[in-house]
């Protein structure tokens, strides 16, 4: 058990990483995607036919067409970020769940109270796996919540784009402790144990 958490905890740390970067990769296209937003909804607002530009009967749709050709890109770069955020949820589920498979094949041989047992710096083995669970309700419910705001986005609705950074804000701010570090270090800890406790029954 301790070196398939070893194992976990590894691939863990790269995938947080990877959904850390993806996450920071959503900021630049959402804000520009609510700039646009703004000017389009002031396009729509201008007297063309007051204006000089008024001569220019189709300038409005084609500035229209440009905008809208503008967010599409953008939200194709979101889409491409989305799929890395999704990639991260299934790999650490993935990994996640062979951990709780292994420890279900052991559970009778280890027995209950070594799996509860804690030391005084040491989480126990349920803790640890506990833990991973947590990891991974963290990034389902963060994906699931990022994915409903993503497919959204849409041009016919410009007052929602306008405070797309607002609502990415509140969806991070809801999920800000850091579970998967707090996991990471608890399995530290019960795998440092382990090896302690082995090289001490060995000498």
């Amino acid at each position: 058990m301790a070196a398939a958490l070893r194992a976990w905890a590894a691939a863990a740390a790269r995938q947080d990483a990877a959904w850390r970067a993806a996450l920071a990769g959503c900021a630049p296209p959402l804000g520009s995607l609510a700039g646009l937003a703004a000017q389009m909804r002031a396009a729509r607002r201008l007297a063309w036919g007051a204006s000089p530009l008024g001569a220019f009967g189709d300038l409005p749709e084609r500035l229209w067409r440009k905008q809208r050709g503008a967010a599409e890109a953008l939200m194709e770069q979101l889409g491409g970020r989305r799929e890395e955020l999704r990639a991260v949820r299934d790999a650490v589920g993935a990994a996640g769940a062979a951990v709780l498979r292994l420890y279900e094949e052991r559970a009778a041989e280890l027995g209950l109270e070594a799996v509860l047992r804690r030391g005084p710096r040491c989480p126990s083995l349920a803790d640890a796996l506990e833990g991973l669970q947590d990891v991974e309700r963290y990034y389902r419910h963060l994906y699931l919540e990022i994915k409903l705001l993503l497919l959204h986005i849409s041009c016919d609705s410009l007052a929602d784009m306008e405070i797309l950074p607002q609502s990415w804000e509140k969806i991070l701010e809801r999920y800000k402790g850091d579970v998967v570090q707090d996991t990471l270090l608890k399995v530290s800890l019960f795998v440092d144990n382990q090896r302690e406790l082995c090289s001490s029954t060995g000498s």
